[in-house]
């Protein structure tokens, strides 16, 4: 996939874009989680120092007694985890599990409400910490009761809950992702449908890309629709003026061909020669513009179809009227089945430059024959003549003009029919026939079920 491509881009967009959520869905689950785990901690923590209040007592002296310590076993196994810690000035009454530990004194020195914080430990522990300050008797001394429990139980919880919740996003992430291509994809399935429609503007530029596309998109086919109208009428416009052009030097052709039978009449043969082939040539190239004007409307398109042995024939009895095809015998190998993937008008104006410029370069025959092959629809025409040497086929084939060299433009036929089977979408390809001249073969690619 190209790196310009715009699927590979919003798949890239998305792809991160997910990614960049699941991560900040990562961070803010395991806070979250952590906090969670902290309350329910305190929540514990604050059970067993309201048990410790409840059993603390101060004696007539002014000392700290605790008539029943927590019952937690934990309390009384040295660096267990858990501990509690009652301190009021220098004294200090502490659970067993602390050993000759302590736990850390706070900044301020009374509070009012039991708050928590992490602290360092005893035993090189993090501990998280609960206490609060409180008055075993009105008058008494302040304590301060603290509850600890090692934090690193929380920490362990925490990582394990993030590894299973980065799995989880991992996972999520990849689902996510596939969504995003699948939603890609539909995204971009009408810019294909405008792919397809463009392409059969390009066969023929009287098509038009169709209204039924997305409201985001409409203004894009709206500008293509525009440039196509446009550039079909320009493209009338300029073979109009051609034709025009053409049919207007009709007439002074013809008063140039009388003055050249005049000057004939006259004795002057050699001027007279020369000005018939002047008026040969222009002659040429003006039908060759009609001709071309012609080509230009020809199209082949979906549905079109024409049978060849009906169009074969049509040609050939035109040419058989005329002085050149009434020397020729045409040789017609065409089933009746056989069909030509083209408008039976386009037919007819192919097979007659085609047909008319084998007659013209025959000795004798002329062999027609249609087919129908795997995968193509194949249309050929051979003679008998002297054909053409391999530099003119050459200069044809890689799209030489042959209409501008050789006697009475020599190749204008073939020019015409390059030009014709392009237009319909054929292959052409030339080789030696086997009657000794020129075979012009025209391949037309069978279409896909459904191509536009």
């Amino acid at each position: 996939m190209s790196a310009r491509s715009l699927r590979l881009r919003l798949l890239l967009a998305a792809a991160v874009a997910v990614l960049l959520a699941m991560t900040t869905a990562w961070f803010a689950m395991t806070w979250l989680f952590q906090r969670h785990l902290e309350r329910r901690v305190a929540d514990d923590l604050t059970r067993l120092a309201l048990q410790l209040v409840a059993e603390l007592s101060a004696t007539p002296g002014g000392a700290l007694t605790l008539a029943k310590p927590p019952a937690d076993a934990r309390f009384e196994t040295p660096a267990s985890g858990l501990y509690w810690q009652l301190t009021a000035g220098t004294e200090r009454l502490r659970a067993r599990a602390l050993w000759d530990e302590t736990l850390p004194l706070p900044v301020q020195s009374e509070s009012a409400r039991w708050t928590t914080r992490s602290a360092a430990g005893p035993f090189g522990q993090r501990v998280f910490l609960l206490e609060r300050t409180v008055r075993p008797a009105r008058q008494g001394r302040p304590v301060l009761v603290q509850v600890a429990q090692d934090a690193q139980t929380l920490r362990a919880a925490r990582a394990e809950f993030g590894g299973e919740l980065r799995l989880f996003l991992g996972l999520l992430w990849l689902v996510l992702s596939a969504a995003a291509a699948v939603q890609v994809q539909l995204g971009l399935r009408p810019l294909r449908r405008v792919r397809e429609e463009l392409q059969a503007l390009q066969r023929n530029p009287t098509a038009r890309l169709s209204a039924a596309h997305p409201r985001e998109i409409q203004p894009l086919t709206g500008a293509i629709n525009d440039l196509a109208a446009a550039r079909e009428k320009d493209l009338l416009h300029a073979r109009r003026r051609a034709a025009d052009l053409a049919h207007s030097l009709k007439t002074p052709l013809a008063a140039l061909a009388a003055q050249s039978r005049r000057a004939r009449s006259a004795g002057a043969v050699d001027a007279a020669d020369g000005l018939e082939r002047a008026i040969a040539a222009v002659a040429a190239a003006v039908d060759a513009e009609l001709a071309r004007a012609r080509v230009a409307s020809v199209r082949r398109g979906p549905g079109c179809a024409a049978a060849a042995l009906v169009a074969v024939e049509q040609v050939i009895g035109v040419i058989e009227h005329a002085e050149l095809g009434a020397q020729r015998v045409f040789d017609v190998d065409v089933a009746p089945t056989v069909q030509l993937p083209l408008a039976p008008a386009d037919l007819i104006e192919l097979l007659g430059a085609l047909l008319e410029n084998a007659a013209r370069y025959a000795r004798r025959q002329v062999r027609v024959r249609a087919w129908q092959a795997p995968g193509a629809t194949l249309l050929s025409v051979e003679d008998d003549g002297a054909g053409l040497d391999i530099s003119a086929e050459q200069a044809l084939l890689r799209g030489g003009r042959l209409d501008e060299a050789g006697p009475a433009h020599q190749g204008l036929g073939l020019a015409i029919v390059r030009e014709l089977a392009d237009a319909t979408g054929a292959e052409m390809a030339l080789d030696r026939a086997s009657l000794g001249g020129l075979r012009v073969c025209l391949r037309w690619p069978a279409q896909a079920p459904g191509a536009p």
